[in-house]
């Protein structure tokens, strides 16, 4: 497999307009020749926060994924586009146009946990395929509404009659597009998404982003300039425990282990069964495991 010996850690891209989340990927797998993923789908409409994992890191984006979302995008009110944002076909329109008071009133609809219906331009899959490919052969499928998480939707301006601007922090699984669709509709419109850039991605942010010319410029200096993000950035939101080096030699051979020190003793006791934490020795993340009958079980080794 290329890449084996590293480099290994996270690089939050600035992703441009226009470019798929896959292209960026498929880029800087042959920049670094490494293995490559991402924390998350970025619709090509949109810009900004695109976290990718870095060979061993690979093995820590689920983590990275669940964690919120942040995004500032921009409504265009009266239209209703097949992609609801504005690469597609327009469908529908209407003279009806939100004032203020009324989208302040609908942002309270669009708290917590709410029930939404994916996109039929998405890539969730029925039946094996992408909804996005069914669509784009002329049979949108019919998606289920499934439960996603608001955690804040705000108003950040009313531009003109036509457009208005927002922020949302979502939790995993929530399209922007079809949340800007459903606003819409709510306050007796229709609407499409603009414009649209993500702010953060669990802990990465817009300050640790970077250009793809960027990261071909210091491809070999990714580490030393500081924009190589160590592995356990992803994991800053699970239990960390921190065993001796007979120990953590122990778990990457696949064995469970029970810490001698008393201290990480009572903090495993604390942890629920079937709890992921991170494992670490000195400075570096070893394992993920999986807390079982009183002990570490290894879940995923790391190899730096």
């Amino acid at each position: 497999m290329p890449g084996s010996g590293g480099p290994h850690g996270w690089l939050v891209i600035d992703k441009p307009c226009g470019m798929t989340s896959n292209r960026v990927v498929g880029l800087i797998r042959r920049m670094l020749a490494v293995k490559v993923g991402h924390a998350g789908t970025l619709d090509p409409l949109a810009s900004g926060v695109l976290p990718l994992a870095l060979g061993e890191a690979t093995k820590t984006a689920h983590y990275a994924m669940t964690g919120r979302k942040r995004y500032r995008f921009r409504v265009r009110w009266g239209v209703a586009r097949d992609t609801l944002d504005s690469a597609g076909e327009i469908v529908a329109e209407t003279p009806c146009r939100p004032e203020r008071a009324a989208i302040e009133a609908a942002l309270l609809r669009f708290s917590g946990l709410i029930q939404q219906t994916p996109p039929a331009y998405s890539a969730v899959k029925v039946g094996g395929r992408r909804a996005y490919a069914l669509a784009r052969a002329g049979t949108p499928p019919r998606l289920a509404a499934r439960p996603v998480e608001i955690f804040e939707l705000r108003l950040v301006a009313i531009e003109d009659r036509d457009h208005a601007c927002f922020e949302a922090e979502v939790g995993k699984g929530t399209y922007i597009r079809a949340l800007a669709h459903d606003l819409a509709l709510a306050l007796g419109t229709l609407g499409h998404v603009v414009e649209m850039r993500r702010l953060s991605v669990g802990r990465f942010g817009e300050a640790q982003a970077i250009s793809l010319d960027m990261v071909d410029r210091h491809r070999h200096s990714l580490t030393t300039c500081g924009y190589l993000l160590p592995i356990e950035t992803a994991l800053e939101d699970i239990p960390a425990l921190a065993l001796t080096a007979a120990e953590a030699a122990r778990l990457r051979q696949g064995r469970a282990v029970r810490p001698f020190d008393p201290g990480n003793r009572e903090k495993l006791d604390r942890l629920d069964p079937g709890t992921i934490v991170s494992v670490r020795c000195g400075d570096a993340v070893v394992a993920l495991a999986r807390i079982e009958a009183g002990e570490i079980r290894p879940v995923r080794i790391i190899n730096q």
